[in-house]
């Protein structure tokens, strides 16, 4: 059976951050941190090695293949800034319009800095990706 790699861990996210290599994005990290902290007000948690995820749900698809994921994340890569938001929502795109700097992924954002981007749009989609989710998925 197919087993999901990137699951909940007890691994500290300030520790993780402090890893990064790049004090730039380090700094990045902790401010994104504290931007999803303060807009939905889950604890964060390590998704795997390198996700920092807040909240969760168990999503089901069709082909029969279920886990549990964050409801959205971050994870700052060496290339760029990933951004979890949720897959599927069409709100999603209207909302990047406004967004700044940015390139897309099936499910994420990803961008070179914070300092590119509106911080009051990525508070609007972090909150429109709980909402899609919530909606689309039943929370456990």
């Amino acid at each position: 059976m197919y087993e999901l790699k990137t699951k909940e861990t007890d691994s500290s996210v300030i520790e993780f951050i402090e890893n990064v290599e790049s004090p730039k994005k380090r700094e990045d990290a902790y401010k994104l941190l504290d931007i999803f902290t303060e807009t939905i007000g889950y604890e964060a948690k390590m998704w795997g090695p390198s996700i920092i995820g807040f909240g969760a749900y168990h999503y089901k698809y069709q082909s029969g293949h279920e886990g549990d994921a964050p409801l959205v994340g971050f994870s700052p890569r060496k290339a760029k800034i990933s951004l979890y938001f949720a897959t599927g929502d069409t709100k999603r795109e209207e909302l990047l319009k406004g967004f700044g700097k940015h390139t897309t992924g099936k499910a994420c954002v990803y961008i070179n800095k914070v300092a590119d981007i509106d911080v009051d749009v990525l508070k609007s989609l972090i909150n429109q990706s709980v909402r899609f989710l919530k909606e689309t998925y039943t929370n456990h």
